[in-house]
């Protein structure tokens, strides 16, 4: 493998278990150049306490790795769309929590998802997230991390899975500087863009520059797809092995205007981390 493929800002999502320092860890035994943790457990509203001493090992950890880049994602129970008050409320109070986990940490981006408007339509979707993120930006103007708002696959009544959702709540928040984007390969394809044909995958790129702008996307989730193109269904597969195969990632992989942005799998995991690297090995191979 060739030091260019290698220095790649190309890593994955690692486990927190044990401490946050051991994502790191997890990180560098499998070759991340990035990597993408979670700063609580995804399926609670409260998390452990992070202290003093575990932020500075955490710290110490990606400095010493030498990192390109560290994001986290949020809660998967988040939903900044909801129509209920009292749901919407406690997401909100949890993401500013997260944001503050992110700020001890040393963690400049916190990945999100927009969120489901339950029924209640789009637009209306839209203009909950856009202001209960300033309600959020409000309450943490001390810890500016940034909310990368990740594109969806479109099940349900998720908000995202259109370019366009995220355009209008980027242009709808308050601290512009405080919001930018997240682009899921497999969301994308299951949302039923092309990024496996050349020209599909070239107009699918100006689409998202002409919409949200290349210069706001801030991260990648590379993911093959276990389901086919427009399917609305977000099940991640292993690179090459699923509907967007090794000839969409190639489109990615070599694609120069995304070139420096970090590249995160979410791909199915082992407890030895093997697939990762397998994964991690096919993406830099497609690279060349």
């Amino acid at each position: 493998m060739s030091a260019s493929a290698l220095d790649l800002p190309l890593g994955a999502h690692q486990s927190i278990a044990g401490g946050t320092p051991r994502a790191v860890e997890r990180g560098v035994e499998v070759g991340c150049r990035v990597i993408q943790i979670f700063v609580k457990n995804s399926n609670r509203w409260v998390g452990r306490p992070i202290d003093r001493p575990e932020a500075r090992a955490f710290r110490s950890a990606a400095r010493g790795a030498g990192l390109a880049r560290v994001v986290a994602h949020t809660s998967y129970l988040i939903n900044l769309a909801s129509p209920v008050a009292e749901l919407r409320r406690r997401s909100i109070e949890a993401l500013a929590e997260e944001i503050d986990r992110c700020r001890r940490l040393g963690i400049p981006d916190l990945v999100l998802h927009p969120g489901a408007h339950c029924g209640e339509g789009e637009s209306a979707g839209v203009a909950r997230i856009a202001a209960s993120l300033d309600e959020v930006f409000d309450r943490t103007a001390a810890a500016p991390i940034r909310i990368l708002l990740e594109t969806a696959a479109g099940q349900g009544s998720c908000v995202g899975h259109r370019f366009e959702h995220l355009r209008d709540i980027l242009g709808a928040v308050r601290t512009p500087r405080r919001v930018a984007a997240c682009f899921d390969t497999c969301h994308v394809h299951a949302a039923g863009y092309d990024i496996v044909s050349a020209r599909g995958y070239a107009r699918t790129i100006a689409d998202f520059d002409r919409t949200v702008g290349l210069g706001r996307l801030a991260a990648i989730h590379v993911n093959d797809s276990k389901k086919p193109r427009g399917s609305r269904v977000d099940r991640h597969e292993h690179i090459g092995r699923g509907t967007i195969g090794r000839r969409g990632f190639r489109n990615l992989m070599t694609d120069p205007l995304l070139a420096a942005i970090p590249k995160f799998l979410e791909t199915p995991k082992d407890d030895t981390l093997d697939l990762d690297r397998k994964n991690l090995a096919t993406l830099r191979r497609l690279a060349r």
